[in-house]
């Protein structure tokens, strides 16, 4: 299930932020008595009472805009609302429900999504009753809040979280076998025309115009008897890159599809191998623990004069993608199907190592092994004592350790545990999570 989105509404110049910036606890969100300081959106990641989820501080709203520019802050809060799973609606008790409030409150009941209604700045007893007023809003009771003081935020985020998706992933992953592929890469090396391909239709639109597709599109289908989800998703430039609007969100839409994905595939365009934004984009795969194939697509357009110019890819991309040296790597041409039945059956192949379980007196032979051939570095003269091991998963594979000041496992040692399991037990293919606990 992907991580819920909350976007904060509101006029100018009512607070957001400055909650924004709450519930981060960081200072992301530039916060000014200026209205309209926020014209683009900020994310956090956010996780209250065991749930996750990503906070977005919208730009002030204005139901009637004057100059070209709040057009632009209100087309971007639209998309917002648009994806968002649930709203919190920011109000100013100094300021009193205005008509503006009153015009913003009918827009969002209209959208249907779940809504939670905040009065900010209230940090007295006068102003608690004044709150009392925005029960007009006809949106439930009102949340008396002051970001600033960091009074009745709990409180509010409480509802917030009672009125979020309930976190179905477990229940989803029992009822749901499909392998999920998520399709990434950036703008225009063919994504789309490879989700057509492998579908054997025209299922997402083709354009040479970068960006096309916007929405993180899903489609089943069954290979070789087993069910399938294919996700195409938009591409995805340098942050820097990205436009205001619309591709802001696609980008997001993006990661939650990778999020929900077992497998991503990274297609590469041959004639620019191993960018620094490819590898950018594999990361968000590898920080999430999912399997990655790299998709070297369009390779009808080279040349294999000598036959070694899939070795010299192959070593652009292993020295580029250096952090994740077990992916492996396919050569496709969307457009006429070289490779992709290959690719198939490589990534049926990977989803496969994902759910393997290993024997647990094959696992704590093999901890042994691993410290027996090389310990665990001391740091300031102490050294991590491991005692056990346990795979509490699959879909990554999760393996805890019982460890003695977990603290001081280095990410080296750490990598050479995940190199050893990997050896030991096939995982040839495919990204390994290994927790290290006091105990298990």
């Amino acid at each position: 299930m992907p991580t819920p989105l909350v976007a904060i509404v509101g006029r100018p110049n009512v607070g957001k932020s400055t909650l924004f910036n709450r519930l981060t606890e960081g200072r992301d969100a530039i916060v000014s008595d200026v209205p309209g300081t926020t014209r683009d959106r900020l994310m956090g990641d956010v996780e209250w009472m065991g749930r996750h989820m990503v906070v977005v501080d919208t730009g002030g709203l204005e139901p009637r805009p004057q100059d070209p520019l709040r057009h632009q802050v209100k087309a971007q809060v639209e998309a917002g609302v648009a994806e968002a799973d649930l709203i919190v609606l920011l109000l100013d008790v100094v300021d009193g429900l205005t008509a503006a409030d009153e015009e913003i409150a009918g827009w969002l009941r209209r959208s249907e999504k779940p809504l939670v209604v905040a009065v900010n700045k209230v940090d007295n007893h006068r102003r608690d009753v004044a709150a009392l007023e925005f029960h007009a809003l006809g949106l439930g009771d009102p949340m008396p809040v002051s970001a600033y003081h960091n009074l009745g935020v709990f409180d509010l985020m409480e509802r917030v979280v009672s009125l979020l998706p309930e976190d179905d992933s477990e229940v989803e992953a029992v009822r749901d076998d499909a392998m999920k592929l998520a399709i990434i890469g950036r703008t225009n090396v063919g994504k789309s025309m490879l989700d057509n391909a492998i579908l054997g239709q025209d299922r997402s639109i083709v354009s040479e115009t970068p960006g096309t597709t916007r929405d993180a599109l899903d489609t089943r289908f069954v290979y070789r008897g087993s069910p399938v989800v294919l996700i195409d998703t938009a591409g995805l430039r340098r942050p820097g890159r990205i436009e205001r609007g619309i591709e802001y969100y696609s980008v997001l839409r993006a990661m939650r599809a990778v999020q929900r994905s077992d497998i991503a595939l990274l297609v590469l365009d041959a004639t620019e191998l191993g960018t620094a934004q490819d590898a950018h984009i594999s990361g968000h795969a590898w920080d999430g623990y999912k399997g990655l194939i790299v998709v070297i697509n369009k390779w009808d357009l080279v040349p294999e004069t000598e036959g070694t110019e899939r070795e010299l890819a192959v070593q652009v991309v292993r020295e580029r993608l250096h952090f994740m040296p077990y992916v492996p790597i396919c050569f496709t041409s969307a457009l006429t199907r070289l490779g992709v039945s290959e690719l198939m059956d490589l990534a049926s192949s990977v989803y496969q190592e994902r759910h393997v379980r290993v024997p647990p007196r094959s696992l704590h032979h093999a901890m042994l092994d691993a410290l027996a051939d090389h310990m665990p570095p001391s740091r300031k003269g102490r050294r991590p004592r491991f005692s056990a091991v346990r795979q509490v998963a699959v879909n990554p594979p999760t393996f805890v350790f019982a460890v003695r000041n977990p603290q001081l496992v280095h990410f080296s040692y750490e990598r050479y545990l995940e190199n050893r399991f990997r050896a030991a037990f096939g995982y040839t293919h495919t990204h390994l999570r290994l927790v290290f606990r006091e105990r298990i």
